[in-house]
């Protein structure tokens, strides 16, 4: 399996996740999204096509959003460097395969590889139910306080891990 940046050779009609929202802004949206530097977007692809996708932004963070002790060992800044996996799915076809996984490490590796260039005090994914949470809780996501749909994980914690993972 590769993962590489979205590309017009992609063909993304086929690609259904089991989640229309996703599918939809998979076929119709990404490459739109990408153009106007909204976001970038990576798929996995093995020899049947794309297996699954994410897409990667960066985002501002309030302080009053995260978890209180967090916060108090802050500067009061505004507002804090974050990254964002904006949407991620897998194929339906390679359920249970392990390619959710890759995409999310493959999110973080990317993340923390740009965070030596630009500040990244977490990465940030939204969840669509409770299985989406689930997944990332066992990354070490941690969901916002006040939006239980968005979770966290601070870039150290990140690197921590996947140092660990080699």
């Amino acid at each position: 399996m590769t993962i590489e940046p979205l590309g017009p050779h992609h063909e993304r009609r086929a690609f259904t996740c089991g989640q229309p929202a996703l599918d939809i802004w998979f076929r119709e949206r990404a490459g739109q999204d990408e153009k106007r530097n909204l976001a970038r977007v990576f798929v996995a692809t093995d020899d049947q096509g794309i297996a699954g996708f994410y897409s990667l932004s960066t985002y501002t963070l309030s302080l009053s959003d995260l978890p209180t002790d967090l916060a108090r060992k802050l500067p009061r800044y505004e507002a804090l460097p974050a990254a964002l996996v904006g949407r991620l799915a897998r194929a339906e076809r390679v359920r249970r395969q392990g390619v959710g996984e890759l995409l999310i490490a493959d999110a973080l590796r990317r993340t923390l590889s740009a965070a030596q260039s630009v500040a990244v005090y977490a990465i940030l994914v939204d969840s669509k139910d409770e299985r989406g949470s689930a997944f990332y809780k066992r990354f070490g996501f941690q969901p916002f306080p006040s939006r239980p749909s968005r979770l966290f994980l601070l870039a150290e914690t990140a690197a921590k891990a996947l140092r660990r993972l080699g």
